[in-house]
């Protein structure tokens, strides 16, 4: 029998449990609800990480966390200190027992781990004046004389890009930490921190199990935030504000997250698989201990479709995380990720690493990211070895430094009737990939990798087939509009000059050179590229036959009023004529290396027949995302 148990600020941990007798903490809750029960959680701030203790036992006997309909629920990883001391003009200071901590301060703990490139002292912790973060000083001069920065360096793209939030760049913290006691001193100008909400977070996460195998979660209508998560890099334990924590079948949906110190949703895996070994061990490059962690998955981590992973992320709101929205390696496979508003990513640029994005995930197989908007990020989606059986689809890119990065994976993955509108639109640092009916506005880099090879999979499944250096090609460009730009370089597929068109060419090719594998490396792979458009200054594959080339200017413009976002997007008079068709597992060549076809993840026929407004496309029917475009002028909602 399904119990419904209640928690709210006006309970007792002594109570029932009942809406008239409630539970005041949803920990407390935790530790009674069982597989088909649900606990609603009633209005309030609740300062606790929550960690069930129970799994549920199907997709159809879950637990079930939900906020009370109508009310406003917040899970906070901070608490609120009201203690501070006036040290020297707008400068204030608050000392803390290193007990009020318990065992995990973020005031000592640094952000630390493999692939972090920049990291000048940083910590975990963090201060909040009225919900706003404040930065980390380098040391305790910085207090009296906070620079307030317009313009940082964006080490993805190396560029100078200006601060979302410049005023914010002058609220400035910093602490110490002995033996016995932490002191933290912040700046806040014209506030007195005694009289307004000031925070500081102190717990690693809000909502996150610390077992493993706790399956069958809902989490459901909350507000999460100011949790001292740490750096999640693939070779390490990946706890995020909010994850299931190595287990299968979690539902997140409908929440609002945000202000993560690094992760906010994490999908990804545990600590016996790996823990930072690079950096802690140094006598293996990352690389090799990532291998280590795939075995180690599949040997003693239960790795399988069976135990691991079929987690769906919808309807939330994600946003002011250091490192990422959603991440996730091998504890991500088979999930669903859609319908999420993802922004300002990695922004605050207090520390940066190899490892940061809105989404960014290793091996998600047969993921399906979808009818995501993605802004204001440091990068967008970062797909990073083992992207088999993926499908980026109906996702709305803008305002990124870069919009998609496929790294070192050897497909079939699918990206379509995408809107990728950075100056740096694509990452392409792998091969097997089939791009139809995108609008991609900016420069694509193309990449080889040579030197490291990576695990592919038995379709469908976690069972590792093979490894594979990225060769480059065995990519499909089908029904995609490539707008260039007067200051941008390398739009569209020109880049492909060069590559065979056929395997047959491939083969024969290849067969006309001596020796085994280093004719495989010195032959450019087959690309399948037909029926795109390149405007201003987009630059064609120069084998395609069907294309359209026009110096013509669309004028792309992505405008937000209020929630609602619209493209607005011009095209030449015989756009309408242009038609393409669609494209499918009959049409799409199966990939190289992997010797498998594009398909469902159930390993169904896959028709790329959905446009990005999810429409069904006619037969034959203009080409890029959206069906209905037109010659002239288009101003379509695309969210909203």
């Amino acid at each position: 029998m399904a119990f419904e148990y209640h928690v709210a600020k006006n309970g007792s941990d002594h109570a029932q449990g009942t809406k008239q007798d409630p539970f005041l903490t949803i920990n407390r809750a935790a530790s009674v609800a069982v597989a088909g029960d649900t606990i609603i959680v009633h209005e309030g701030v609740y300062r606790e990480w929550v960690k069930p203790k129970n799994a549920g036992l199907s997709e159809y006997r879950r637990i079930t966390y939900q906020a009370a309909e109508g009310e406003k629920v917040v899970i906070k990883g901070s608490e609120r200190i009201q203690e501070w001391e006036q040290v020297e003009g707008t400068v204030w200071k608050v000392t803390l027992p290193n007990e009020f901590f318990g065992d995990y301060n973020p005031y000592k703990e640094e952000i630390f781990g493999d692939w972090i490139v920049y990291n000048p002292g940083r910590h975990l912790g963090d201060v909040y004046l009225n919900g706003m973060s404040f930065y980390e000083a380098e040391n305790r001069e910085q207090l009296y004389n906070p620079e307030v920065k317009t313009e940082v360096l964006d080490h993805w793209t190396e560029t100078i890009v200006p601060v979302l939030h410049p005023e914010q760049t002058k609220y400035v913290w910093y602490a110490t930490v002995d033996e016995k006691n932490t002191t933290i001193y912040a700046n806040f100008h014209q506030s007195n921190p005694n009289e307004e909400l000031v925070e500081i977070n102190v717990r690693k996460a809000c909502f996150y199990p610390d077992q493993i195998g706790i399956d069958y979660i809902t989490v459901r209508g909350f507000e999460m935030c100011q949790a001292a998560t740490p750096w999640t890099p693939p070779t390490a334990d990946q706890p995020g504000l909010i994850g299931p924590h190595w287990s299968k079948g979690w539902i997140i949906e409908n929440n609002i997250i945000h202000d993560s110190k690094c992760s906010g949703i994490s999908i990804g895996k545990e600590a016996s698989t790996g823990n930072n070994y690079r950096t802690k061990r140094k006598d293996k490059p990352g690389y090799q201990y990532q291998l280590e962690s795939v075995f180690l998955a599949k040997q003693a981590g239960g790795w399988s479709k069976e135990k691991i992973g079929s987690h769906i992320i919808r309807n939330n709101t994600i946003y002011d995380c250091g490192q990422n929205g959603v991440v996730g390696h091998l504890g991500c496979v088979f999930s669903e990720i859609y319908q999420n508003h993802i922004y300002n990513i990695g922004i605050k640029r207090e520390f940066y690493g190899h490892e940061i994005g809105g989404i960014k995930l290793h091996a998600a197989i047969d993921v399906q990211i979808h009818n995501n908007r993605i802004h204001d990020c440091s990068l967008g989606t970062w797909l990073d070895w083992q992207t088999q059986g993926t499908r980026v689809s109906r996702n709305l890119y803008y305002r990124n430094s870069r919009d998609l990065f496929v790294e070192v994976s050897s497909g079939p993955y699918i990206v379509d009737h995408n809107i990728l509108t950075a100056d740096y639109a694509l990452d392409n640092h792998a091969q097997g990939g089939a791009y139809v009916n995108n609008l991609i506005r900016g420069k694509m880099v193309h990449r080889k990798m040579l030197d490291r090879a990576t695990p592919y999979h038995v379709p469908h499944s976690t069972e590792i087939a093979g490894f594979a250096v990225t060769y480059g090609g065995d990519d499909r460009f089908f029904n995609n509009i490539f707008i260039g730009d007067e200051t941008l370089e390398n739009v569209g597929t020109a880049h492909y000059n060069g590559y065979t068109t056929s395997l047959e060419e491939y083969i024969e090719t290849v067969h006309q050179q001596d020796g085994d594998h280093q004719a495989f490396n010195a032959v450019e792979q087959p690309v399948y590229i037909n029926h795109n458009a390149y405007l201003k200054g987009a630059e064609s594959f120069e084998r395609e036959k069907e294309k359209m080339e026009a110096i013509f200017d669309p004028n792309v413009k992505i405008t937000e009023e209020g929630n609602e976002v619209y493209l607005s997007l011009e095209l030449p008079e015989n756009f309408e004529t242009f038609l393409g068709e669609i494209q499918s597992t009959t049409t799409l060549e199966r990939v190289r290396i992997v010797d498998a076809e594009f398909e469902n993840s159930d390993g169904s026929e896959v028709v790329l027949s959905t446009d990005f407004l999810g429409n069904q496309r006619e037969e034959k029917s203009v080409i890029g995302p959206i069906a209905s475009l037109k010659a002239g002028k288009n101003y379509i909602k695309v969210w909203g």
